[in-house]
């Protein structure tokens, strides 16, 4: 990744700017990993009832770091920032309806589902922030091609 030509964070540009797309790739796994583990508490708590659902102070952690994250990320690499800024605001939407969900189904008595939506939406994220910061593995080929 090509340093910035404007700071606008001065030393934490210098600093934190040429990796910020692994950051952003280490927090996407991160948030997955959390949200996984989240679930697994979702279940646990169900069998006590709905009210007993509670987000998880790390899984919410991690989803406001890669908010965040991504924010920053903008003020790096404007079109790529903002596909993934996109992205990422769209996951943390999805995850809030997801939680959601998930006390209506403990609510009504059946079994909760794992969050499709967030996992879809996670693996977009992912799959987008992993395509900016590994693409130099791939490129030696992509540019014989193309």
């Amino acid at each position: 990744m090509a340093a910035p030509s404007v700071t606008f964070f001065g030393p934490l540009d210098t600093v934190l700017g040429p990796y910020m797309g692994y950051v952003l790739l280490a927090l996407a796994v991160v948030n997955i990993a959390t949200r996984a583990f989240q679930h697994r508490q979702h279940v646990k708590q169900a069998e006590e009832g709905a009210e007993a659902l509670s987000r998880h102070p790390i899984h919410v952690a991690s989803n406001v770091l890669l908010v965040l994250a991504s924010f920053y990320y903008v003020s790096l690499h404007q079109h790529s920032g903002i596909v993934a800024s996109s992205l990422i605001v769209g996951l943390f939407i999805t995850d809030f309806f997801e939680f959601e969900a998930r006390k209506v189904e403990a609510r009504r008595g059946i079994d909760l589902e794992r969050p499709k939506g967030a996992i879809a939406a996670s693996a977009f994220v992912l799959m987008y922030v992993a395509y900016i910061t590994l693409f130099f593995i791939v490129k030696p080929i992509w540019s014989s091609i193309v």
